[in-house]
């Protein structure tokens, strides 16, 4: 689910209080105007993080990313930093352990679903014997990062929901065993890692924002 409201009625930029024009959507909260300007369309690498990114983009289906903004700390804790090799290893114990934890969204298929997530993209790190390719997850996303953008969109109603990028990314990881890897997910993934610029003409970072280049 994208963070950009389907549709997008209204305006396309609103100026802040601190005078920052920002995409509108992230004038709603405090925290999304600051995920707005450091994170979402920089570019993120590294297999860690990137699957931090991936897990919560999973949680996040059904609900406003606003809702798992506000316990990123609490994931980050419960699920050992995302840590790949440690969420791996968790016990089925520890997973129904986390259906109590009122800090996080409690719902058992997507907490299995991380879990197994971990475990395929050990499982992708290492199918070389005694090499551990601590890139293997980056390589993958970034493979399926569309063509650069020439200049922003024009307003928040030109900003899609699915693209055959995206589409062709859940296709690669549902076929090694991912879950919760829909198109929909998988482009809001590459919009919070900056695979795509997705802000906006007259948004402040429209002009600072990178897409991966065309390979």
């Amino acid at each position: 689910m994208s963070v950009v409201p389907s549709g997008a009625p209204g305006p396309s930029v609103i100026t802040g209080d601190d005078g920052v024009q920002r995409c509108a959507w992230a004038a709603s909260d405090a925290e999304y105007a600051r995920y707005h300007d450091e994170e979402w369309g920089t570019p993120l690498h590294g297999d860690r993080a990137l699957f931090e990114k991936l897990s919560l983009e999973g949680f996040q289906a059904g609900l406003s990313w606003i809702t798992i903004l506000r316990r990123r700390d609490a994931f980050r804790a419960a699920f050992h930093d995302f840590d790949i090799e440690r969420v791996a290893a968790m016990s089925d114990e520890e997973q129904q352990a986390l259906m109590l934890n009122p800090a996080i969204i409690r719902n058992r298929a997507k907490i299995v679903a991380t879990v197994g997530n971990a475990r395929v993209t050990l499982a992708l790190q290492r199918q070389a014997p005694s090499v551990v390719d601590d890139d293997a997850l980056d390589r993958l996303i970034w493979g399926f990062a569309p063509p650069r953008r020439h200049g922003p969109l024009a307003t928040l109603a030109d900003v899609p929901a699915i693209t055959p990028e995206s589409t062709a990314l859940s296709a690669a990881l549902r076929s090694l065993g991912y879950r919760f890897v829909g198109p929909t997910t998988l482009y809001a993934l590459m919009q919070s890692s900056g695979m795509v610029d997705d802000h906006v003409a007259g948004c402040a970072r429209a002009a600072t924002a990178v897409t991966a280049p065309a390979s």
